[in-house]
């Protein structure tokens, strides 16, 4: 049976469900030998998502205009898409962010209003991607065909929707276990 090809990507979120993933301790050798690990934060060094991926866990919120290109290219090139965490389900603590009536409201308030000596908008254009109006979850922008909740997913959740798509089934997302959010 050929490999995996397995992508890991982060956008707007703490990083926390990657650090859950490298928890799955001696399970990772498992992986290692079932799994080309294409693109990651955490595991590789590439910077164009690639094409043909079987599996992606995508951890985060989308909260900007780069995160929501990534999105639309993973979904383009990947059979699976996994909503990696609450951020990805529900856009989360990054989804706070909404509560400001606008991305220029957030930027003033985080670059002006709190800003020691140095009080200035960050406007690079190709250096600081624009925030789109609304912080989303995933699949308010791609379809999604697993949703693996926590915040951060413990490790044994993370394996327990890794195995069975490993084998080529799709995993039981069912009971306490496997659904609790936080």
């Amino acid at each position: 049976m050929p490999k995996i090809r397995l992508a890991t990507v982060w956008l707007a979120g703490c990083s926390g469900c990657h650090m859950s993933f490298l928890d799955l301790d001696e399970f990772l050798f498992d992986l290692a030998e079932k799994v080309d690990v294409v693109f990651s934060p955490v595991a590789s060094d590439l910077k164009t998502y690639p094409e043909g991926v079987d599996v992606a866990l995508v951890e985060g919120a989308v909260a900007n205009e780069e995160n929501l290109e990534l999105a639309r290219i993973v979904r383009e090139r990947t059979s699976t898409v996994i909503s990696f965490g609450d951020c990805a389900i529900s856009a989360n603590v990054p989804g706070l962010r909404n509560l400001l009536a606008s991305p220029e409201d957030v930027l003033r308030r985080s670059y002006l209003e709190l800003a020691d000596d140095t009080a200035r908008l960050p406007h690079s254009p190709g250096v600081v991607p624009e925030l789109l109006e609304r912080v989303l979850p995933l699949h308010a922008v791609i379809p999604v065909d697993v949703y693996l909740p926590g915040c951060p997913p413990p490790a044994d959740r993370i394996r327990e929707a890794i195995a069975p798509l490993l084998a080529g089934q799709r995993p039981a997302m069912e009971g306490a276990d496997m659904l609790r959010f936080g």
